[in-house]
């Protein structure tokens, strides 16, 4: 039998480390081995439990230590770093006039791997950009292409209803957000009100799609014609919220039904 604990990474993915016996709780910052003899800075995200030996799938790599005041004083230098390592890139962005747009530069723990996350609209040829970045910043250089919603995501900001974004608060995922869902939902078609900080469709969208695409099936069309109380009329609104639909006759007169 074997120890494990599952510690969340900075890619928001939780792995299972072995714990050394070390008093860890969920919501500890720990330090914990990384790929290539490098060292991470991860969060323990659930307790330390016993599982099998067929259910460790290759070699756990391990817990090193909790946070302490000197990887505190870590931390900070990462960040100096990043900021001076983003104004370096720009600046050789510009020389080298590549059309990319750099979004964010983040150190591992140890400062033996940098990360520069960029957008842009065609495949970019960084091979000379990278041997530059490893020349100046002595260390290993990873450019990684990012879309615009994961760009909004990293950056962060606030909706249209005024809390910040879904996708850098609780969403793990992208799902694919259409017109249809639009349609569906019998919302205008107005870009400003629909499209996210990202530019495209906001993904709260889709949080309800389901709904309104079962409840349509129980209403007439807008504009088909309908039976009330042995009155013929044509259909004038669906509000499928309030589970009503109103029928308006040729005299004018207009009566609301209740569908549920």
């Amino acid at each position: 039998m074997a120890e494990v604990i599952g510690i969340k990474l900075k890619e928001e993915l939780t792995q299972y480390f072995d714990p050394q016996g070390l008093d860890l709780n969920k919501g500890d910052l720990c330090i914990v081995e990384g790929e290539e003899d490098s060292s991470e800075i991860g969060e323990v995200f659930t307790e330390i439990k016993i599982i099998s030996p067929q259910e460790v799938r290759g070699k756990l790599k391990k817990v090193l230590r909790k946070l302490g005041k000197e990887d505190i004083e870590q931390l900070k230098m990462n960040k100096i770093k990043e900021k001076e390592s983003f104004a370096l890139c720009l600046k050789k962005i510009k020389e080298i006039e590549l059309q990319m747009k750099l979004v964010k530069v983040e150190y591992n723990f140890d400062r033996s791997k940098a990360i520069f996350y960029f957008c842009s609209d065609d495949r970019i040829d960084f091979r000379e950009l990278v041997k530059d970045l490893a020349h100046e910043l002595k260390t290993r250089i990873e450019m990684r292409q990012i879309g615009v919603r994961d760009k909004a995501k990293m950056i962060g900001s606030f909706g249209h209803c005024g809390r910040p974004l879904c996708c850098m608060t609780f969403l793990k995922e992208f799902s694919p957000v259409s017109m249809q869902t639009v349609k569906v939902q019998n919302l205008a078609s107005n870009p400003s009100k629909l499209s996210g900080v990202c530019g495209r469709l906001m993904c709260c969208l889709k949080y309800e799609y389901n709904f309104y695409r079962e409840n349509t099936k129980k209403f007439p069309r807008v504009g088909t014609r309908a039976k009330v109380k042995e009155e013929i009329g044509i259909v004038s609104d669906v509000n499928i919220i309030k589970g009503t639909y109103k029928v308006k006759f040729e005299d004018g007169r207009e009566v609301e039904v209740q569908v549920y």
